[in-house]
């Protein structure tokens, strides 16, 4: 009788510690995808100012048609991309062609003080954060999911439950190199 209740005891205390560890791998997946999510919250946000900043600078520089054209096209590479790390990608090259348009006011001194212009820039501005910020915490719930299931005994939990590493988001090589400062 004694047996029986130890051997009870026990399955139950390695059935609360299963389920313990099963229950630690699905928060840390569940929060990478909040975090992935908060990713295209915010790329969303910053696709969705784009075209009040394009009609705005339009009325300023209309012979940059190229350039804003490029704008709207990358916008919408954003918008239609499937995977999250290809939302990154194209949201890269929409920042670099945000560069020339913001570089543009440089030229166009009414364009630089019409408000309209001065407050998207600062929204995009404050969304250009909050999307470096989502993907750091992206990154780093990625770490802790991927070091869990393969960390013993999560490792265990982990392949009989099927999960799978997740991929961390990264930056093309060409914002690897550092900027070359000319005097």
């Amino acid at each position: 009788m004694t047996i029986a209740i130890i051997i009870i005891a026990i399955v139950v205390i390695l059935g609360i510690i299963y389920a313990g560890l099963y229950n630690g791998l699905v928060k840390y997946r569940n929060r990478a995808r909040e975090f992935s999510s908060q990713i295209d919250v915010q790329l969303k946000r910053r696709t969705d100012l784009i075209p009040n900043l394009v009609e705005t600078v339009k009325g300023y520089a209309s012979h940059e048609k190229e350039t804003l054209s490029k704008v709207v096209e990358l916008r919408n590479n954003v918008t239609n991309a499937d995977s999250l790390q290809d939302k990154v990608d194209a949201d890269n090259q929409l920042t670099g062609v945000l560069r020339q348009v913001f570089a543009l006011a440089e030229n166009y001194p009414d364009l630089k003080a019409n408000q309209e212009f001065s407050k998207l820039m600062e929204e995009l501005s404050n969304t250009e954060n909050k999307v470096a910020y989502a993907r750091q915490a992206y990154n780093s719930q990625v770490q802790q999911y991927d070091t869990a299931i393969e960390t013993f005994p999560r490792n265990l939990v982990a392949g009989i439950h099927g999960f799978t590493a997740m991929e961390f988001l990264s930056i093309p090589e060409a914002e690897k190199e550092a900027p070359k400062v000319k005097f």
